[in-house]
């Protein structure tokens, strides 16, 4: 069995052998054991269930995903969704800063935030510190670290061209972004 998060609704794959028994968090659909909680499913003697993962707050090097909130000519301000892989519950949110020096490894003196991010990109980052006691520090600063997804101002969803521009697929119009690398590439 892998360690694999499965989501609602998705199958779960079954090792070779007998079927086991479904227990809580799954549920049989077209004779293929489903997910009905995320998490990741484990054997209970033979009995196969999904206990509910518990979003855990952000700590020192945990991946987080968030959506810009502020920008200011220093700092980023994300509001953080997404702890690890796990989503936080509805109206829990921490809040996260990118700041100037975090956001590349390289060439830090030359970074203007307003040229690497907008307000609502959706950001991938790494949790650096704890920061003060209403922020964590957030860092962009590898190559898979950055935005992940941003709407054009023509509204349309926007494809990375560059480590640092995004096109607009309507317009055709390039805007500046620091962008993370997409994943499998």
């Amino acid at each position: 069995m892998s360690s694999d998060l499965v989501l609602p609704g998705q199958p779960v794959p079954l090792p070779r052998g007998p079927i086991p028994q479904l227990g809580g968090g799954l549920y049989s659909r077209d004779n293929a054991p489903r997910a009905s909680l995320v998490g990741v499913p484990r054997y209970e003697g033979s009995t196969l269930t999904i206990s509910r993962t518990r979003p855990q707050p952000p700590s020192p090097n945990s991946i987080v995903l968030g959506s810009i909130t502020r920008l200011s000519p220093q700092q980023a301000v994300l509001s953080i969704a997404v702890v690890d892989g796990v989503p936080l519950a509805a109206g829990e949110e921490f809040v996260g800063v990118v700041r100037v020096q975090d956001v590349r490894a390289t060439e830090k003196d030359k970074v203007k935030i307003a040229d690497c991010f907008r307000g609502g990109d959706v950001v991938k980052g790494l949790v650096i510190s704890l920061g003060d006691a209403r922020s964590y520090y957030v860092t962009t600063a590898r190559n898979d670290l950055g935005v992940i997804f941003a709407t054009s101002e023509a509204g349309a969803t926007m494809e990375p061209v560059s480590w640092q521009e995004m096109r607009c697929p309507r317009t055709g119009r390039i805007e500046k972004r620091k962008c993370a690398k997409p994943e499998g590439l």
